[in-house]
């Protein structure tokens, strides 16, 4: 099975655990959430939309290990281990990547489903039930949205540049909770944006909707779709040093690779980076 026709699976069952999420906007009432940290929910249509995902995935690809935000690991292995780097397809899940938007009825939430082999992302998928929108990438298929191509935007100059951004769970209480990295970024660009869903944010960055993206503490299941999304539709995800391996999520930036260096440049040397003129 080719990863073409895997692709168009994991947008079916994307597709299908996104009616699960539509029908149940907007949550009837807050009693309906539960808390997993301070400023982390969950909601029974998180569980319902993984439960569905995690059954599809298992009846079409029965010998692939599954790793999803709510119910962890499925089978054995980890992504990226001896056994979890080369052996069978592994898959990262995020039901509703933007809980806490869908909690109080803020429409900006995301299905997030990844395959990975090798440690690498081969197939992804991140669907936005509530705007009816599929961003979909194959390895060496390209990147499309609602099944036509798409390219990220051509913007050289981070002055110019549309960004967005997010803050990690710990935010309350951690020294380093992205603000300051916010600010930089807002002196040096068009704008920056914090919508709360990183799956949705690199899917925008992969179709030109936004010419950059960064956070820190990110998990794998929110960053493992939206990577594969930029890099086939043109785009650069990398850590913030630089480096290539930013599958773990701790810190990423993906942008449209034409302000990728200015963006680096940004985050290492902070109020010192160069202002617009």
């Amino acid at each position: 099975m080719n990863y073409d026709t895997i692709l168009q699976i994991a947008i079916s069952i994307a597709l299908e655990a996104g009616a699960v999420v539509r029908d149940a906007f907007p949550l009837t009432a807050l009693t309906q959430i539960d808390l997993k940290g301070e400023v982390n929910p969950v909601t029974a249509t998180d569980l319902a939309a993984e439960e569905l995902i995690i059954s599809r995935l298992q009846a079409a690809f029965p010998d692939h290990r599954i790793l999803a935000e709510e119910g962890g690991l499925f089978n054995e292995g980890t992504p990226g281990g001896e056994s979890g780097g080369q052996g069978r397809p592994f898959w990262v899940v995020d039901p509703i990547d933007g809980t806490n938007n869908f909690a109080h009825g803020f429409p900006h939430v995301g299905i997030s489903l990844a395959m990975q082999v090798g440690g690498e992302s081969v197939v992804g998928v991140v669907h936005d039930p509530l705007r009816g929108e599929v961003f979909a990438a194959a390895a060496g298929s390209g990147f499309t949205l609602n099944g036509k191509p798409f390219r990220v935007s051509g913007v050289e100059d981070l002055a110019d540049a549309f960004l967005a951004a997010g803050f990690p769970y710990d935010r309350r209480t951690a020294e380093d909770n992205n603000v300051e990295r916010f600010d930089h970024f807002l002196r040096r660009s068009m704008g920056v944006r914090r919508a709360g869903s990183a799956a949705l944010d690199i899917a925008y960055v992969a179709c030109g909707r936004l010419d950059g993206f960064f956070e820190i503490r990110l998990s794998r299941w929110d960053v493992g779709a939206g990577i594969l999304l930029v890099r086939e539709a043109g785009g650069r995800v990398t850590n913030f040093a630089g480096g290539e391996d930013c599958y773990t999520g701790e810190t990423i930036v993906a942008s449209n690779g034409l302000i990728h260096g200015q963006m680096l440049r940004v985050i290492d040397e902070g109020a010192a980076a160069p202002k617009p003129s």
